[in-house]
């Protein structure tokens, strides 16, 4: 593998512990490739101040860097609760009622009494389902349902003891709730997402293929207006999207294994092998697929990881994630440059050892059944990287369409993917295995070439002599004309003697 490269990707979340461009820089230069604005947290104002902080640190540095606008959906959480919290006890009735009352101030005959944020769930939930509070740490079992005129109270039994504050999340993991996956507030941040230009939008909140409809829908209004894709990054965090997990996936762009509410909503102890059922079909379809939620959680309070932590990391790469996630740990903690940089290091030793033990995977189902001239090409290009010991792959991809189709085939070696789009550079962060380069479109394959060789060189991609796959079309630039593969050895087409020769002369220069 080139100079150790990680070809998996990092993706961090922006937050008040990196929110400077001098900061994301850092985690730039350790590895990060792709940067998460969550907007389920801060104003649009703290939003864009993120936003600048990336887009200034990724001109720095010189590195396209996507940005992933992580929509909220209808997050439910309970209503106020007085100064201090209260305690709930095991076997405790507690009522939820559709008025708002304080939480320990308020009572319904005599019960403790919750009010939620979106009083219309109550209608949905039914005796005999589980209420979950503040991420399952305290949970109830609803044995009653009382409904008068237009108000709707919930009964319920805590099972799970504990303390509830203000504002905490409500999981309903057995209840078929009726709410839209989009609110009017992810309306506003779509908006937003487009003319700011973000990268890539996260749905949360899925539950149904129709879910990603309904954002395609949206998204399509804007695509027209503006010209400019907006790829969907899928997060599967409700048991219900299981059900419907291959539809979801084909309709998306990527996919999220978001553990956190997946890890609350269904039994803790089936999530390793869903998130595994994830990856492999997120693979099937050629999805990209990203594997988040306390990856390194301990890194937000101490400098190293457990020892369970870098297994979980190295786990998910094993299983073929293309994306690993970083939260809270870069987010608001307080080592977010070292935990980007375990972070690659968990993934170059982990990518090593899948390299010598033949272990990168299989070519992705769908895109081989489809027939399509430039995945069956990419289908070839890995046999010959094998073959031939090639250093490297690349490609020139206006649009990245190209190297998303090499990206599928998880190939050992990095794809470097040339294009005169920022956009498309910034989109193709996000590939397994793609190091997103720009230039000038040359006028044609001979002065791609020679370029190419310069920029391996300078950016010491690969050593002299190595050899290298050239992936091309002709005209050059021309999406969907990709039908040439070459190989070429570093160094033929710029004339390495004067190359070297530059760089001594410049070295001299220095000193």
């Amino acid at each position: 593998m080139s100079h150790g490269k990680v070809l998996t990707k990092i993706l961090a979340t922006v937050g008040p512990s990196c929110d400077r461009p001098e900061s994301i820089t850092h985690l730039i230069e350790e590895g990060a490739r792709v940067f998460r604005i969550n907007f389920s947290h801060g104003t649009h104002d703290d939003h864009l101040r993120m936003r600048d902080a990336v887009r200034t640190a990724g001109k720095w540095t010189g590195e396209p860097v996507g940005i992933l606008g992580d929509l909220c959906g209808p997050k439910i959480r309970i209503g106020e609760v007085v100064e201090g919290g209260v305690e709930l006890r095991l076997e405790q009735r507690v009522r939820f009622v559709s008025e708002r009352v304080v939480t320990g101030r308020d009572r319904v005959d005599g019960d403790p009494t919750i009010s939620l944020n979106t009083p219309g769930v109550l209608d949905d939930i039914e005796p005999g389902q589980s209420l979950l509070i503040d991420d399952g740490n305290v949970a109830l079992n609803v044995i009653e349902k009382i409904t008068t005129g237009s108000a709707t109270q919930v009964i319920a039994v805590v099972t799970l003891p504990g303390k509830v504050s203000s504002s905490k999340g409500l999981n309903l993991p057995d209840t078929n709730l009726k709410l839209p996956s989009l609110t009017d507030y992810d309306i506003g941040c779509i908006d937003w997402a487009f003319s700011h230009d973000l990268d890539f939008l996260a749905l949360s909140f899925v539950r149904s293929a129709a879910d990603v409809r309904h954002l395609r829908a949206e998204l399509n209004k804007r695509i027209k207006a503006s010209g400019r894709p907006m790829p969907i990054i899928s997060k599967i965090e409700k048991p219900q999207a299981i059900n419907e997990l291959e539809a979801i996936t084909e309709l998306s762009d990527g996919i999220m294994v978001a553990r956190g509410d997946l890890g609350v909503e269904m039994d803790l102890a089936q999530v390793p092998a869903i998130q595994k059922k994830i990856i492999a079909l997120a693979h099937d379809y050629g999805k990209p697929v990203i594997v988040a939620t306390q990856m390194l959680q301990s890194m937000i309070e101490s400098p190293v990881p457990t020892r369970a932590e870098a297994s979980d990391v190295a786990n998910a790469i094993y299983d073929g994630a293309d994306a690993v996630m970083l939260s809270g740990e870069t987010a608001v903690g307080k080592y977010p440059v070292e935990a980007v940089t375990m972070m690659a290091r968990i993934a170059r030793a982990t990518q090593r050892a899948m390299v010598a033990a033949n272990h990168m995977g299989r070519p992705p189902r769908k895109p081989q059944e489809s027939r399509y001239r430039t995945a069956a090409l990419a289908h070839g290009v890995a046999t010959i990287v094998r073959d031939m010991g090639a250093a490297l792959v690349v490609t020139w991809s206006e649009r990245g369409g190209g190297a998303r189709y090499l990206s599928q085939n998880r190939l050992p070696v990095p794809i470097v993917a040339a294009s005169s789009s920022e956009e498309a550079l910034r989109r193709m962060s996000l590939l397994f295995g793609v190091v997103p380069v720009g230039m000038q479109r040359p006028r044609n394959t001979s002065e791609f070439f020679e370029e190419i060789d310069f920029l391996i060189l300078e950016k010491q991609l690969a050593s002299v002599g190595d050899p290298v796959v050239l992936v091309t079309g002709e005209p050059i630039g021309l999406a969907g004309v990709t039908n040439t593969v070459s190989l070429h050895y570093t160094g033929d087409a710029c004339k390495v003697p004067w190359y070297k020769t530059a760089q001594d002369q410049q070295k001299q220069q220095q000193q």
